[in-house]
C-alpha cells in the first residue's frame, strides 16, 4: 500500500486526498451519456441473449414484463440522477455509498459489484461475441475449421482474449475518442436494424418457413421440414405453446428476473457523470438515461411483435428451448445447431450468403458500440478508491494526454484473463457466473438505501443539492423513488435467491460454488479495506475523515 505520489498539505502531514484535484476531465455531453446508457441495455447483444430464456416462463406476457419493468426502473434512473445531482463525482455508486453509508460498507459493497463481479462479464461478453459474430458468420460463409474453433474450450479462451484486447484499446484511447466510436457504431447499428425490420415487416411467414427449410439444409445439413422439426423438438423439451397475447399478472413478475439481465443497466454510466458536462442538472443525467432506458424498450417491443409476425412465438421459444437443452448440452439433433440468432434469421429471407453474411457484420456493431462499457465504468469506481486512498495510489494515475486511469484498468484486465481461463476450461466453475446480474443488483441496492437516508444522513449535501426541494408529501423525493426501486429490486434478490423451483438457476441450494465465490469477494473486500485502515493510520492519513468530504474533479 505504498503511496509513492502523496501530496502533502503543511509540513509532513499528508493531504487528505491522493491530489488537489483527480485530473480527469469533462469530455462527455449529454447525448454521449445517453448512447453509453443505450449500449448498456443493448437490444441486440444484451436483449435478445437474454429474451431467449423466457421460454421457461410460457405464459408471461413479454411485452407487459418489459413495459412494467421499464416503469419500475425509471424509478432505479430518478434516483441515481438525484444521487447524480447532489454528487456528480467520478465513482458513483463507491462515491454515494462511502459518503452516505460509511467508508468500511461503501468500499465493500462497491468494489464488490463493480470490480469483482465485473471479471464475469468479460466471459459473458465472449460468449455473446460468439453466438452473434463469429459463429453466425461463420456457419453463413461455411467456414467449418472456424465454427469449431470457437465452440471448442480453447476458441472460447481466444474470444475472451478478444474481447480484452478490444476493451483494452478503446478504453486506453480515451474518453472523447470511445464517444466517437460508440456514436459510429450507434448509427451504423440503427441502419442495420432498419434492414433487419424491413425484412421481418415485408416478409409472410410462409416466406420465412422456406427462407428457413433451405438454409438449414444448406448451412447445417438438416433434411425435411426443419421449421416444424425445431418446433416439435422445443416442445420436447418442455416448452408449453402459448398465445404471445395471453396476460395473466403472477407470470409476467416471473419474466423480470430475466428481463434484468439487460434492462436493469441505464444507469451504468453513473460512474462517469463526473466527466460528463453539466451533470450537476438534475435534468441532463435523468434524460440521458430515461431516453436510453424507453428508446431501447420501444425498439424491443417492435422487434418482438415483427418476430412473432414473420417467425412465430412458438417457432421462436422452442428454437430456444431446443438450442439450450440439446444443442448446447448434446443429445437430439436440432435441425440449426447453433444459438438462435434472431438476426441471422432475418437475413436468410434473402438468398445470398455474401447479403447474410454483410448484415450480421453490420449489427455485429451493436456488440463493438457496447463492449467498452465492460471496464470503463468499473475503472471510475477503482480510480476514486484509489483516489480515496483506500486502494494503491498507483491505481489512480492518470495518462497525461487522454486522461485514461491505466492503473485501474491494469486491475481489470489480468484478473478477467484469469478468470477468462478458469470459465473456458473448468465447465462446472460456469455455475458462478449466472449471479453475475443478482450482485449487481445487490450492488445498486446498496446505492439506493443510501439515497432514501441521503436527506438525513448528510442533510449537508442534500441541503445543497438541486434535489432539496423536491418532495412528495413533505417528504423528499428521493426518498419516495429509492424506497420503490428497493421493493423492486429486493423483489427480483428474492427470486433469484429462494425461486422454490430454481427457475433462474441461481437458488443458493442449486449454486452452492457461487455462493462460496461471492463470499470470498466480500471477505477480501473487507481485508483490502482493514489493511488500508491500518496502512494509512501509520501514515497519518484518516480514512474516515475521507470519506466524510468531496474530492474536487
Amino acid at each position: 500500500m505504498a503511496d509513492t505520489t502523496m501530496g502533502t498539505a503543511t509540513g509532513t502531514r499528508p493531504a487528505l486526498f491522493l491530489r488537489n484535484a483527480t485530473g480527469l476531465v469533462k469530455a462527455w455531453s449529454t447525448f454521449d451519456a445517453f448512447i453509453y446508457s443505450f449500449w448498456s441495455i443493448n437490444l441486440i447483444t444484451l436483449g435478445l441473449y437474454g429474451m431467449s430464456y423466457v421460454y421457461w416462463v410460457p405464459d408471461g406476457q413479454l411485452l407487459a414484463a418489459i413495459v412494467i419493468f421499464g416503469v419500475l426502473t425509471t424509478f432505479l434512473v430518478i434516483t441515481y440522477a438525484m444521487l447524480v445531482s447532489v454528487m456528480p463525482r467520478t465513482g458513483g455508486d463507491y462515491a454515494w455509498q462511502s459518503r452516505v453509508l460509511g467508508g468500511g460498507l461503501g468500499f465493500v459493497l462497491s468494489i464488490t459489484g463493480w470490480w469483482f463481479t465485473l471479471f464475469l462479464w468479460a466471459p459473458i461478453y465472449a460468449n455473446i461475441l460468439n453466438v452473434q459474430f463469429f459463429l453466425p458468420l461463420a456457419y453463413t460463409l461455411k467456414w467449418a475449421g472456424v465454427s469449431t474453433f470457437f465452440t471448442s474450450q480453447t476458441g472460447l479462451f481466444v474470444s475472451c482474449l478478444i474481447v480484452l484486447a478490444f476493451v483494452s484499446i478503446v478504453v486506453t484511447l480515451g474518453m472523447e475518442t470511445y464517444a466517437r466510436i460508440q456514436k459510429i457504431c450507434f448509427w451504423i447499428g440503427l441502419v442495420g436494424l432498419v434492414v433487419v425490420c424491413g425484412l421481418l415487416l415485408f416478409a409472410s411467414q410462409s416466406d420465412f418457413q422456406n427462407a428457413f427449410n433451405r438454409e438449414a439444409a444448406s448451412l447445417f445439413g438438416a433434411s425435411g421440414n426443419a421449421y416444424q422439426s425445431t418446433i416439435d423438438l422445443g416442445t420436447k423439451a418442455g416448452y408449453t405453446q402459448h398465445n404471445f397475447g395471453a396476460f395473466s399478472l403472477g407470470p409476467v413478475f416471473l419474466l423480470m428476473p430475466f428481463l434484468a439481465f439487460y434492462l436493469l443497466w441505464p444507469n451504468w454510466g453513473a460512474t462517469l457523470y463526473g466527466e460528463v458536462r453539466g451533470a450537476k442538472d438534475i435534468r441532463k443525467p435523468f434524460w440521458s438515461m430515461f431516453w436510453g432506458l424507453w428508446v431501447t424498450i420501444g425498439l424491443v417491443g417492435l422487434v418482438m411483435i415483427l418476430i412473432v409476425k414473420t417467425m412465430g412465438w412458438q417457432f421462436y421459444n422452442s428454437a430456444n428451448a431446443a438450442y439450450y437443452n440439446y444443442a448446447l448440452y448434446g443429445g437430439d439433433a436440432t435441425p440449426v445447431t447453433t444459438w438462435p440468432y434472431p438476426v441471422m434469421f432475418a437475413g436468410w429471407l434473402v438468398d445470398n450468403h455474401l447479403f447474410q453474411a454483410l448484415l450480421i457484420i453490420v449489427m455485429g456493431l451493436w456488440f463493438f458500440g457496447w463492449a467498452g462499457t465492460l471496464f470503463l465504468s468499473s475503472t471510475r469506481v477503482i480510480f476514486a478508491a484509489a483516489f480515496d486512498r483506500v486502494l494503491p495510489a498507483w491505481a489512480a494515475n492518470i495518462s497525461a494526454k487522454r486522461r485514461v486511469p491505466y492503473g485501474s484498468l491494469v486491475l481489470m484486465i489480468v484478473p478477467s484473463i484469469v478468470i477468462s481461463a478458469v470459465y473456458s476450461y473448468v465447465p462446472k466453475f460456469q455455475s458462478v457466473f449466472l449471479d453475475a446480474t443478482a450482485v449487481l443488483a445487490l450492488t445498486f441496492l446498496a446505492t439506493v438505501v443510501a439515497a432514501i437516508i441521503l436527506p438525513w444522513r448528510r442533510k449537508d449535501l442534500y441541503d445543497a443539492s438541486p434535489i432539496a426541494n423536491y418532495k412528495v408529501a413533505g417528504v423528499p423525493t428521493i426518498t419516495v423513488v429509492a424506497v420503490i426501486t428497493a421493493i423492486f429490486l429486493v423483489f427480483m434478490l428474492y427470486e433469484w435467491s429462494f425461486n422454490s423451483s430454481n427457475l433462474y438457476g441461481t437458488s443458493f441450494q442449486a449454486t452452492l460454488n457461487s455462493v462460496y465465490y461471492f463470499l470470498a469477494t466480500y471477505v477480501v473486500a473487507i481485508a483490502i479495506y482493514v489493511a488500508a485502515r491500518i496502512v494509512r493510520s501509520r501514515q497519518g492519513i484518516d480514512l474516515r475523515r475521507i470519506h466524510h468530504e468531496i474530492p474536487v474533479e
